[in-house]
């Protein structure tokens, strides 16, 4: 029996949103990690906030520093990338910048380094993102910094077993209810399997298992996924998928279903985009991050549509609890590369180009970044850490009692 509350379906709503709520209040990093609605309002109000012209393209949408991590491709190749878009949209790549810098300066500001370190990072973040954008040779990229080493080392020595160790608490194909899994209603249970029946979806899982139309799979297990902060109300399922191909053992994989909902970073050319959310969001995974976009399918659970990608051993996030200044400057730099390659690979030579010089132009401050750029983290970074202090004291503080 789990030592953790099991909520039912009927249950689930209120104790999602008192969990995203406490989850916010635990540090001012992770309030900025679940602030994207507000990230996006603040930004609007900002009248002296003008983002250099440049043409739309794919962005993440919510560019923050547990956004990018290790991800592994069919192939078996590993590669640092952005790994998540919820909130992917034709926008404008300015968003993308000023959303991982607020990022970078509030882990800074939790792990209680100055605030020139921040400015530091700032600048690394905009010369490192202009060297991506120059699509220079090889032997520019930037060193991978330690805590990003350690990521991709770990990622390369990943079975199957440990993704089940790690994700479902043990090495067998079942999933345990308890804190992280709750038990589905029969209609979820029937729709998972439905979808899975589906010929795209089955393609899909026989493809990426390198296995022939004559193999067989079936849904082993399922469970409601508790998992995310701002997403945490929307539908979530981890299944896991058993793979039978003639007389051999069944091969196991792990695949994640998430709602997919409008997004709420602001779309500059929204009829370039899927009308389905799901599809919008698999479609920007397919242009920023080719190696998750070819892992990933759409279909829907109970009418809401839902985005459906498989787990593979070799995904790790970059975890970030305590910076030092040596540290957040070579993350700071490297993290922006990896943006910066991914939004350049969508740009024309002549658009590169353009954007490029618009992200290196010095402003008036005493510092190489943009002013557009350092003046949106100054102003962003003050409305969080305000609307931080009051969101602890009106929800945090609520729930102790």
């Amino acid at each position: 029996m789990s030592k953790y509350r099991i909520y039912e379906p009927g249950e689930r709503q209120a104790a999602l949103e008192r969990r995203r709520l406490r989850k916010m209040a635990r540090t001012a990093h992770g309030y900025v990690r679940g602030n994207t609605r507000q990230f996006y309002e603040w930004l609007g109000e900002m009248p002296k906030l003008h983002l250099p012209e440049t043409p739309p393209i794919w962005i993440c949408g919510d560019c923050h520093i547990e956004n990018l991590g290790a991800l592994a491709g069919s192939n078996g190749h590993v590669a640092v990338q952005i790994r998540d878009f919820d909130q992917s949209v034709v926008g404008h790549p300015g968003h993308d910048i000023i959303r991982l810098c607020l990022s970078l300066a509030s882990a800074a500001r939790s792990s209680d380094l100055c605030g020139t370190v921040t400015a530091r990072m700032v600048e690394e973040v905009v010369r490192n993102y202009a060297l991506a954008l120059a699509r220079g040779r090889r032997d520019e990229v930037p060193k991978a910094p330690d805590l990003v080493e350690a990521t991709q080392r770990c990622a390369f020595d990943r079975s199957w077993k440990h993704l089940a160790r790690d994700r479902l608490k043990h090495r067998t194909p079942s999933i345990d209810p308890g804190k992280k899994f709750w038990p589905l209603a029969p209609e979820e249970r029937a729709a998972i399997v439905a979808l899975f029946a589906q010929p795209a979806m089955r393609d899909l899982v026989l493809k990426l298992h390198h296995r022939g139309a004559e193999a067989r799979i079936e849904v082993v297990d399922a469970a409601y996924w508790v998992k995310g902060c701002s997403s945490l109300e929307l539908l979530r399922y981890a299944v896991i998928i058993g793979i039978w191909d003639g007389g051999a053992a069944p091969r196991y994989a792990l695949f994640d279903i998430k709602e997919a909902e409008a997004p709420i970073a602001p779309a500059a050319r929204p009829e370039a985009m899927p009308n389905d959310p799901a599809e919008r969001v698999v479609a920007g995974a397919r242009a920023l991050s080719p190696i998750l976009g070819e892992r990933m399918g759409t279909g829907r659970i109970m009418d809401k549509p839902v985005f459906v990608r498989e787990l593979l051993p070799q995904d790790l996030k970059i975890e970030v609890d305590q910076f030092a200044s040596k540290s957040a400057l070579a993350v700071a730099g490297y993290l922006a590369y990896v943006v910066g390659d991914s939004h350049g690979r969508l740009m024309s030579v002549e658009a590169r180009d353009d954007w490029r010089r618009a992200v290196r132009q010095r402003g008036a401050a005493e510092i190489d970044a943009p002013d557009w750029l350092w003046h949106a983290v100054v102003a962003m970074s003050g409305r969080h850490e305000a609307a931080y202090l009051e969101h602890c004291c009106a929800h945090d503080l609520i729930y102790r009692h």
